[in-house]
């Protein structure tokens, strides 16, 4: 029997085969029932009087134990806003990860500031601290309480952190760098929540933390985010920005700045609010999934699961499958499994290599691109478990 075969053969009976999309959200009464509260209401846009909007808000900051919380309309409109109120300029460079969703990246071009790509680990797909330093040593000087590239003479200021399908990166270290360097940090946690580093939840790190409420995410919204902080400043910007930087007035409509209709529709979130009751469900059935893959593979030496390493406890939002031996080909087995209908995905093409995002700054991007190579996204929804 092939091994193509033989992993399909066993990932069919051990999930359900009607099911085997990458991840499609559940959803039950519970939701059709705060989204016809919600319509009965009246209250289903961005309105003040949105219910759910702070009811989500509430659980949020509770379950990651953060002091504030702003629900947007998705996480790459979170990660914006974050940029806008952390005050990157034009032209300062963020350093961020090339392997990483799109969507990171974008916001950093919105303000006209500048992507630096940086290396990952392979042990959790998130940026290596270790390597991130000794670059920074040798291709930056400081200017008083400024960091500047040493190429560029470009500002250095700030990072973006992420953490790869809901896996811990190490971002103690990654802190510690960036209070080192005087930089801003960004979490980039939308795939994040229900994930914890050293029993502390993502994205309570940073300056800020960002969640999306995605279709495909752990918990769904259809479409949206939040943006966690502990700082009241950074929290009273973002949300002023995110609901076009309103001045609070019972009736006049007073406008201090230029701001965005980022702000999360009560609709939208009636329906996340559902599902965060669940989340603690959610993240058992992800955990028991896990599992199922774990005592799959270790029956092959030519592949691996991505595992969470010491100290992290993962959402295991997409379980990841390495390929350890070089005769098997990512594009043949993928075909393969698409024809059995097992619906698995390519990591994401490595950012500094996409047309548009290919004249940035980077530094030796080898594990970066090892791993688009050699990483596979696993059917991980909820709903896969027999």
């Amino acid at each position: 029997m092939s091994f193509y075969k033989a992993i399909s053969n066993q990932i069919l009976k051990n999930f359900n085969s009607k099911k085997l999309k990458l991840h499609e959200p559940v959803f039950s009464k519970i939701e059709k029932k705060n989204l016809e509260n919600c319509i009965d209401n009246g209250f289903v846009s961005t309105s003040s009087n949105g219910f759910f909007i702070k009811k989500l808000e509430n659980q949020i900051k509770r379950f990651t134990k953060s002091r504030y919380a702003i629900c947007t309309i998705n996480g790459v409109s979170g990660i914006h806003a974050s940029l806008l109120a952390l005050d990157f300029k034009k032209d300062e460079e963020i350093l961020v990860p090339s392997l990483t969703f799109v969507a990171t990246v974008h916001p950093i071009l919105y303000l006209g500031a500048i992507p630096h790509f940086v290396e990952v680990e392979e042990e959790n797909f998130g940026i290596c601290p270790n390597k991130l330093e000794t670059y920074l040593k040798l291709n930056s000087y400081k200017k008083g309480q400024n960091l500047y590239n040493k190429t560029t003479n470009r500002k250095i200021k700030g990072i973006i952190a992420v953490h790869v399908f809901g896996n811990p990166c190490d971002i103690i270290k990654i802190r510690r760098i960036a209070k080192k360097y005087n930089l801003k940090l960004v979490e980039d946690s939308t795939e994040a929540l229900g994930s914890f580093y050293k029993k502390r939840h993502l994205g309570t790190f940073g300056d800020t933390g960002v969640f999306s409420f995605n279709g495909n995410k752990i918990i769904t919204s259809g479409g949206g985010g939040v943006v966690i902080t502990n700082n009241k400043k950074i929290y009273k910007k973002i949300s002023s920005l995110v609901s076009n930087s309103k001045v609070p007035h019972n009736w006049e409509y007073i406008h201090n700045q230029v701001g965005y209709n980022y702000r999360m529709p009560n609709l939208n979130a009636a329906l996340a609010s559902a599902q965060f009751n669940k989340l603690k469900k959610i993240l058992k059935i992800k955990k028991n999934i896990f599992k199922n893959y774990k005592k799959i593979f270790a029956q092959y030496t030519e592949v691996a699961l991505l595992t969470p390493t010491k100290n992290s406890s993962s959402n295991n939002w997409l379980n990841t499958l390495i390929i350890k031996d070089n005769k098997i080909k990512k594009d043949n087995f993928i075909k393969y499994l698409y024809k059995k209908k097992i619906f698995v995905r390519p990591i994401w093409k490595p950012l500094h290599t996409l047309k548009h995002l290919k004249k940035f700054p980077k530094m030796n991007l080898r594990i970066t691109n090892k791993i688009y190579e050699i990483a596979i996204s696993l059917p991980s929804g909820p709903g896969i478990i027999k």
